[in-house]
């Protein structure tokens, strides 16, 4: 398969997969703190990751080391914790959708510190996609107030950690396979995932059945949407451009939006025509 059909087919596989990880974040979130959670979506991510990619550790050359732990960092360690603390607070939707603003971080970041160029509609777009985040987030306040909308920022913090990501995948490791990436961040995170676990005294709770089963829904988060969409994310980036890679969001809030209906959340007219916004500020900063 050609290389501009396989972005497309990459791009609607990460769609689903991580379209659907902000209800599994709900729902590991009933039995365990943010804390667990993210330290058992690292951990089943790694384990997984070290059974069928362990012998392509030796494949990174000892200088891109460096490169493999920023990207761990930023792109695995931070938003694991921020989402999981994000959406004790804030709907599995509204979070989708504010995570839809990482191709406008990915351009700026990309503009400000990794040299790549962009067009008057870009700016035009990145206006518009902060106009419809404030508009999002004032008007979910004010009909939530049971919600503490401030840790929205923890979500604009993890979307600005992946634009980061991206750029540093694309600059300094696009010439190392996919696998060899993933197998490296997580072979990193395991020991500080495990040892923040060990400290949040999960090991007590974890003969409670919610518990169990919210676990049973970070296993599922950890392997298909950390450890197998990190693969693919990382070869979509490599085949296309880092602004493309992240448009992925544009369809993540479609596929959440459908969870969040199940599950019963309800947006107001305003929060949609936010996220309308938001989707029409991150299509004029992707386009070409």
């Amino acid at each position: 398969m050609k290389s501009k059909q396989l972005k497309w087919l990459y791009l609607t596989l990460l769609a689903l997969v991580w379209g659907s990880s902000f209800i599994l974040i709900k729902k590991g979130l009933i039995g365990l703190t943010a804390l667990q959670l993210g330290s058992l979506r690292i951990i089943f991510a790694a384990l997984f990751l070290f059974l069928i990619g362990f012998k392509n550790l030796s494949k990174i050359p000892a200088r891109k080391w460096k490169y493999i732990a920023l990207t761990s960092l930023v792109g695995t360690f931070l938003p694991v914790y921020l989402f999981a603390i994000a959406q004790t607070e804030i709907e599995s939707s509204v979070s989708s959708i504010l995570n839809s603003l990482t191709p406008l971080n990915t351009l700026l970041l990309g503009a400000f510190f990794f040299g790549l160029h962009f067009k008057r509609n870009q700016i035009l777009g990145i206006l518009i996609g902060l106009t419809g985040s404030i508009l999002l987030v004032f008007n979910g306040a004010l009909n939530h107030p049971e919600q503490n909308y401030y840790y929205a920022i923890l979500v604009l913090i993890a979307s600005i950690c992946y634009a980061l990501n991206v750029n540093i995948i694309k600059k300094h490791l696009h010439d190392l396979s996919p696998l060899s990436i993933t197998t490296g961040n997580f072979t990193i995170l395991f020991i500080p995932a495990f040892i923040l676990l060990f400290f949040s005294g999960f090991f007590e709770v974890v003969q409670e059945i919610k518990v169990q089963q919210s676990v049973l829904f970070i296993m599922i988060l950890g392997i298909v949407g950390t450890g197998i969409a990190n693969i693919l994310f990382f070869k979509l980036i490599q085949i296309s451009s880092p602004v493309f890679a992240t448009s992925v969001t544009y369809l993540i809030p479609v596929i959440a939006f459908g969870w969040g209906l199940l599950d019963n959340e309800i947006l107001t007219p305003v929060q949609y025509f936010g996220a309308f916004i938001i989707l029409i500020g991150v299509y004029l900063s992707a386009k070409k």
